[in-house]
């Protein structure tokens, strides 16, 4: 019988006899070979950076650790090199790399852990596509000398789509471009429809409204009414209120025309408005399911685009591809993010993204700097997608203090804020750094994907519980007072450690 998870990570040094593990741990050695040798040939050189370092905001929460020399003071493990490979540049290593360890404590899923590895990189002195295209490089060769012939034919050069692109075709930024059955905008074709779904969507603010569909091919009859109820609670999850679906088929024998059954076919009473959607709009034929969602465009691309992803996988579409790696670039992100609970801007990637070209002049311009021009701001930014995982992401930097201060700025960051936390960035800034940009590869993803493994806990030797624990280890673990003591820190209830945590207080310290 096969043993519970709870006892394979609790005896994880006997788990690791099995072929599949011993298979993953060797591929994962021949990818860091490959990495080093590959780099080391373009004249890269291996740097390591500090882990014990100061927390910076990146997105994550930090894990921290006491300092016993300096009593009521932390240091934070790096989320990732990110300054430290952009000090590099400023001193004058010109081509860096690292195979790095880095931390995050957030909620963890399949593909995350709280540490992890990335094959990191930056350059000086380049554009976004000499980094894409280097990345691309060292990837096919990662893949070759892994998998050899296995790895079949990538493409070259990778596909780039926009992030506003991603979102409209495929409702997600790392899209699975193994199979079709693409998304369809509704809008405007659906804006004169009086279906309360649709009228709802359309009436929200700021154009913040939107109804897509996608097409099911020849799935109309085996999806039963339960398998539809199933597929209406999967997209509840993402903030939809349920799916329209519908069932194609000829309006009547021997006619051309189509007609559809089932809640979608309300979103027009008239026959030849629903013949013209399903047959110009949606290219759909008897015998195909229309599945379509309405409200805040937000939580309908999240909600088509994660049920897009689970029926390519249950209906065998990914299986039935004939490219066993489908890769391509994401470019042109957002620079900003509004968080409605905080109201203020958080940056999508990290802050110190460059913004693209076009924007620099309107960033720094505070006049004009209005809600509606910071969310149309775009970053030089790019994600390497595989098979539907962001295999890797990474900018163009910011090597203008003016223009890192005016990115702050836009974060309400403030002056003292500025130099209290990242005083020493905007200093190497003054020195006339040259203009750089890297990339890290998520070295877990890209063995899961080369494996293709079910869970990044099958690509790491000793990985953590989905709640951050190491069973076999027994950690984290409760520490003696004495030890406690020697690190000016000591433990509070938990009641009061939630209620501090909740309004941003710091952990407790002795005086």
């Amino acid at each position: 019988a096969e043993a519970s998870e709870e006892t394979r990570l609790r005896y994880r040094y006997l788990e690791l006899r099995r072929p599949k593990l011993q298979h993953n741990l060797r591929l994962r050695h021949r990818v860091a070979m490959a990495a080093r040798n590959f780099l080391d040939r373009e004249d890269f050189i291996e740097v390591e950076t500090p882990v014990l370092t100061k927390a910076t905001p990146e997105g994550a929460r930090d894990y921290v650790v006491p300092s016993r020399v300096h009593p009521g003071e932390w240091y934070a493990l790096p989320q990732s090199p990110q300054l430290y490979k952009q000090l590099l540049m400023v001193g004058g290593v010109d081509r860096y790399f690292q195979i790095t360890r880095c931390f995050r404590d957030e909620d963890l899923r399949q593909d995350r852990q709280p540490e992890f590895t990335q094959i990191d990189l930056e350059m000086s002195f380049v554009r976004r596509d000499d980094v894409m295209r280097l990345t691309e490089r060292l990837v096919r060769h990662i893949f070759r000398e892994a998998l050899g012939d296995g790895a079949g034919a990538l493409a070259d050069p990778v596909p780039i789509i926009t992030y506003d692109e991603a979102m409209r075709r495929f409702g997600v930024d790392a899209p699975d471009m193994r199979f079709d059955m693409e998304l369809v905008e509704l809008f405007p074709a659906l804006e004169e429809s009086d279906f309360a779904p649709i009228a709802a969507a359309v009436a929200l603010p700021d154009g913040a409204g939107a109804a897509k569909a996608m097409v099911v091919k020849q799935h109309a009859k085996t999806a039963t009414r339960k398998i539809l109820d199933g597929y209406t609670e999967f997209v509840k999850q993402y903030g939809l209120s349920g799916l329209l679906y519908g069932k194609v088929e000829a309006a009547s024998s021997g006619s051309d025309e189509l007609k559809v059954t089932g809640p979608f076919s309300k979103v027009f009473s008239d026959a030849s408005m629903m013949d013209d959607l399903l047959r110009r709009v949606l290219v759909a034929e008897p015998g195909d399911l229309v599945l379509c969602a309405a409200g805040k465009r937000s939580a309908v691309n999240a909600g088509l685009g994660k049920m897009r992803v689970k029926l390519g996988r249950e209906l065998g579409l990914i299986e039935k591809s004939s490219a066993r790696f489908a890769m391509c670039w994401v470019v042109e992100f957002p620079l900003l993010e509004f968080d409605e609970e905080e109201d203020r801007y958080f940056a999508v990637h990290h802050p110190f993204t460059s913004p693209m070209p076009e924007h620099l002049a309107q960033l720094q311009d505070e006049a004009s700097t209005t809600v509606a021009t910071m969310s149309s701001f775009r970053a030089a930014a790019y994600d390497l997608v595989c098979n539907g995982l962001e295999m890797g992401g990474g900018s163009i930097r910011i090597h203008d203090a003016r223009v890192q201060q005016a990115v702050f700025s836009a974060l309400e960051i403030g002056r003292e804020e500025q130099q209290e936390k990242f005083g020493f960035l905007l200093d190497a800034l003054s020195f006339g750094p040259p203009p750089h940009g890297g990339l890290a590869l998520g070295m877990d993803r890209l063995i899961m994907i080369l494996t293709g493994a079910e869970s990044i806990r099958d690509v790491i030797a000793f990985p953590k519980t989905a709640s951050a624990s190491d069973i076999m280890a027994g950690a984290p673990s409760a520490l003696p007072p004495q030890l406690l003591a020697d690190l000016h820190v000591r433990n509070v209830p938990k009641e009061h450690s939630s209620s501090q945590s909740d309004h941003g207080g710091a952990p407790a310290t002795s005086p």
